[in-house]
């Protein structure tokens, strides 16, 4: 694997995060969970990848998200978002916002429709982001800001619309293995030299049961390895002890369960992304590289349904970004401009199937709506979670 080589400063910076995880291990009798490693390296304070000053998102960072593309996405997304909060509340929360692009050009749309927000909410635990976050919209929306609140913890009471574009994929997750003398948990240890390595023990309590579950559904064959996301389903299950009236929009990749967890798939779905590249150590370089897995969907909609949530909605986003009308939004600008052609270039990549447009999948899920949204008038496939 041939990778950028980092600066001097970037390689002590992971140095520093290597031996704070070093520490854990050697104080949890030499073996942490996977799931335990990836929330180290990715949110540890000051030192994991999410709550350190490494730049992340687009071209200079490691990896383009959907709005770093283009605001066509924002555009398309506003008027899905619109319709939810006509028939909730005015009031939006965005979870994990990134560089804050999306914010902005889903205010922008929102105020060019006369539906702009009450009150646009933001919980990002970074507070490095949080700075890039109102450093963007301070530029984009000025006038704006007084409606933009940063928050450090979920609402007790919420109506409204939740979002969340490719948070799912960045919680910490278990990584199992499916042997033929039972289930383990692949953790993370040291080796004689002080290096990370994976180390397996016997699964045990709600993993367990969780990973007992998925083996018989979808008849995996020893040997086969994936990940659990139990972050994943808490999260999802959380909002229906807290949302009253309104729906969570998920974005991210990922697939349902029986996909996921096909026998095809048999080493799973980690993967990371650095100075965008993408490779499956984990252990490389820890807090200078983004850790993901992908989304079970199944997973996440009967996590919500459990406490009393309904879906309303399953489609690829390439289909979701079609029914909101993104081609008639790229129609009305002025073709054969190089702003033009750059969109038309970002929108193909956005829906079709071969980029991000069927890999990418978003879910929506709530309480108190009708389910004729927009977004999935065409196209639902929720019959295959």
């Amino acid at each position: 694997m041939t990778l950028p080589l980092p600066s001097p400063d970037a390689c002590e910076h992971s140095a520093c995060l290597v031996a704070e995880i070093g520490r854990e291990i050697t104080q949890s009798k030499g073996w942490i969970s996977f799931a335990r490693f990836m929330e180290l390296a990715l949110y540890a304070p000051g030192l994991g990848y999410y709550a350190a000053g490494a730049r992340k998102f687009g071209a200079a960072g490691d990896f383009v998200t959907a709005p770093e593309m283009t605001a066509l996405f924002g555009r398309s997304l506003a008027r899905q978002v619109a319709q939810i909060m006509e028939a909730s509340a005015p009031i939006i929360l965005e979870v994990g916002a990134g560089s804050g692009r999306l914010a902005a050009d889903l205010l922008q749309a929102l105020e060019a429709q006369g539906q702009l927000p009450m009150h646009y909410l933001i919980l990002d635990l970074s507070a490095d982001l949080r700075e890039r976050q109102k450093a963007t919209l301070a530029t984009a929306v000025p006038h704006l800001l007084p409606r933009v609140q940063w928050l450090d913890s979920l609402p007790d009471q919420f109506s409204g619309v939740v979002l969340a574009n490719e948070l799912l994929d960045a919680m910490p997750a278990h990584v199992v293995a499916w042997r033929e003398d039972g289930i383990f948990e692949r953790g993370v240890s040291l080796d004689g030299k002080g290096c990370f390595m994976w180390n397996e023990r016997p699964a045990s309590g709600a993993l367990l049961t969780v990973a007992d579950e998925i083996g018989r559904q979808c008849t995996l064959p020893p040997g086969f390895e994936s990940e659990i996301s139990l972050a994943n389903r808490a999260w999802a299950a959380e909002w229906g002890h807290r949302l009253t009236t309104g729906a969570l929009l998920l974005l991210d990749y990922g697939f349902p369960r029986r996909e996921y967890y096909h026998q095809q798939r048999g080493r799973g779905t980690l993967m990371c992304h650095y100075r965008h590249h993408s490779h499956p150590d984990p252990f490389y370089l820890p807090g200078l590289q983004d850790v993901t897995v992908h989304v079970d969907f199944t997973a996440i909609i009967a996590a919500a349904h459990g406490t009393g949530l309904e879906l309303l909605g399953y489609t690829s986003q390439g289909q979701f970004l079609l029914n909101c009308g993104i081609l008639d939004l790229l129609a009305a600008g002025i073709t054969s401009t190089p702003d033009y052609i750059r969109a038309t270039g970002a929108v193909n990549k956005l829906v079709m199937p071969h980029e991000m447009g069927e890999l990418f999948k978003v879910i929506a899920i709530g309480r108190g709506i009708d389910n004729s949204l927009l977004g999935f008038r065409q196209g639902d496939q929720s019959r295959r979670l």
